[in-house]
């Protein structure tokens, strides 16, 4: 085991729970988020964007695994959600790599990458299957979900 991997399962163990507040404590102050859906999230973008998804989230699970120490900086770690997307009431069972760079204890730089094609396949049904591949129809999906994050942090004030 790593010097990260408690810091790793802490995150995701909180993730299982919804419990936002622990895993954004795993994070430095300056963190820098990407994934396909949200793109790039600084500081408290990021951290609100996992206080909106745990708060928003029905009939969730997640599993993670595969904790790999790439160097003294730097891990990996896959990790699968299944959950009910609000807009169509679908299923989702999302996979998901994770890449992670660690300082002073705490995670600083945090990617996931996922196929927004397969996703959009289970949100969407046979919208997804059709469109989900089109740039088009993806950039609507990262548009809508930036305006979310952004209206729930306008909310949250």
């Amino acid at each position: 085991m790593n010097t990260h991997t408690p810091l790793i399962e802490k995150f995701y163990t909180a993730f299982q729970q919804l419990d936002a507040a622990t895993m954004n404590s795993c994070y430095s102050d300056e963190i820098v988020f990407f994934d396909p859906v949200f793109g790039l999230l600084k500081e408290e973008e990021a951290k609100c964007m996992w206080e909106m998804l745990c708060k928003n989230a029905k009939n969730f699970s997640l599993m993670y695994g595969n904790i790999t120490t790439l160097d003294e900086e730097y891990s990996t770690c896959d990790w699968m959600a299944k959950y009910t997307f609000s807009a169509t009431g679908k299923t989702v069972i999302n996979k998901v790599k994770a890449n992670m760079r660690f300082t002073d204890g705490k995670i600083i730089e945090h990617s996931d990458a996922f196929s927004v094609h397969q996703w959009s396949k289970q949100a969407f049904g046979v919208v997804g299957i059709l469109l989900g591949w089109n740039t088009i129809f993806q950039n609507k999906i990262k548009n809508k979900a930036k305006k979310n994050l952004l209206q729930f942090m306008l909310a949250k004030g």
